[in-house]
């Protein structure tokens, strides 16, 4: 017979592969199939079972301990290698708990990493409750805040009846004299109307704006716009009338022109009051909102307590722009002279003007009688303070 073949690696654990020889009869025996579940050997020769563990048949274990006469000797000696590599890897022995100690180092470093930490007002607090390194839940305490849960408003506000009716634009002064003569531009087109505006918006600009820095109001241009007949503008869609709206440029001035060319070649001196004077009320309007009076009127009107009321306020504060704008006409009266047929038709316009010859005869902007009693005053004293309409008796701003 060959010799019986090496054993392949790992032959010495239970279920390996390779031909098995029986002790009795020297034939083959029969593998068990691959995956089958593996049996204790069946006892030989009438004896018991082999003490535990069951030595397998065909293990480098079981060839070590048989006789010449093929009987077996028992269990394995106690140093015998192959049943110490077998208990090593099937019965090993427990692994005993040795318990370790946290290095005060380690402890150290989990407290740093847990430091007080203020965040909010809530402080933190980290505590080694022993030396075995068991360290406490962090709690929150709360921490109390320095700075107030409300703060006080900064200065006082000012109420809408003083900003209208004390306003620093009274004590400012009058006007320097302003030379300024009429803008040389005849109203035959558009570009020319817009030429002419935009010449009388420099010279406002530099009438007005030291008298507004100085009573302490940051000054700026008004925005020109030179619109056609149902043009949307700032100031909605228009249809011939001037206007002045708040906006996103701080403000504009929005002026038709196609009646002016209109009417200029039928009537020049009167259209050439109409331009002047319809733009001295526009700026005026821009002299309120830089002063703040244009807002105030606007929540005074919005919270008067009728409708009486409420035009009363509209009248005071469309008085006050006519009046504003006389101002600059009389600081500039020496080279933009109202004298002859030019104040003649200055003076008709104001008659013409009053709420009574409206077609709606709504009174927002008050009667011819208050129209020359208040232009009159700008006009002589060139001072804004004389156009103070919001301290003044109810039949004064009729």
């Amino acid at each position: 017979m060959a010799d019986k073949p090496a054993p392949k690696p790992g032959h010495f654990l239970p279920g390996g592969d390779g031909d098995q020889i029986s002790n009795d009869d020297r034939k083959p025996a029969v593998s068990a199939p691959s995956g089958a579940p593996l049996a204790a050997p069946t006892p030989r020769l009438g004896g018991e079972a082999p003490p535990t563990p069951p030595q397998l048949s065909g293990s480098r274990i079981e060839s070590r301990r048989t006789t010449l006469s093929g009987s077996r000797l028992g269990p394995p000696p106690a140093d015998d290698p192959a049943a110490a590599a077998y208990r090593q890897v099937f019965h090993p022995e427990p692994v005993p708990f040795i318990p370790k100690k946290r290095s005060k180092g380690l402890i150290a470093l989990m407290v740093a990493a847990v430091l007080l930490f203020l965040a909010g007002g809530a402080t933190f607090a980290v505590k080694v409750l022993s030396s075995d390194g068991i360290i406490a839940t962090p709690m929150p305490t709360t921490k109390p805040s320095d700075a107030p849960t409300t703060r006080d408003p900064v200065g006082q506000g000012t109420p809408d009846t003083d900003i209208v009716g004390k306003n620093a634009i009274y004590s400012a002064g009058a006007l320097a004299v302003a030379k300024c003569p009429e803008p040389a531009f005849r109203p035959t087109s558009k570009e020319n109307v817009r030429s002419y505006y935009q010449a009388l918006t420099a010279c406002m600009d530099k009438a007005w704006e030291p008298i507004i820095t100085k009573a302490g109001f940051e000054f700026r241009s008004p925005n020109l716009i030179i619109f056609d007949d149902g043009d949307e503008t700032a100031c909605g869609v228009q249809q011939e009338l001037a206007l002045y709206c708040q906006d996103e440029h701080g403000g504009s001035a929005t002026m038709p022109w196609q009646k002016i060319v209109e009417d200029y070649p039928k009537n020049k001196t009167e259209i050439r009051v109409e331009m002047a004077q319809s733009f001295g009320f526009v700026y005026g309007v821009h002299v309120q909102n830089l002063t703040g009076m244009a807002d105030a009127s606007d929540n005074l009107a919005a919270t008067a307590a009728s409708t009486t009321a409420k035009l009363e306020v509209n009248r005071r504060a469309a008085l006050q722009a006519y009046c504003f704008g006389a101002v600059f006409f009389g600081a500039a009266k020496a080279s933009f002279p109202l004298r002859g047929d030019l104040l003649r038709e200055w003076n008709g316009l104001i008659q013409r003007r009053g709420d009574e010859h409206t077609k709606d005869k709504v009174r927002d902007h008050g009667s011819s009688k208050s129209l020359a009693l208040w232009m009159s005053q700008g006009l002589a004293t060139t001072n804004p303070g004389a156009c103070n309409t919001f301290v003044a008796a109810s039949a004064k701003v009729s």
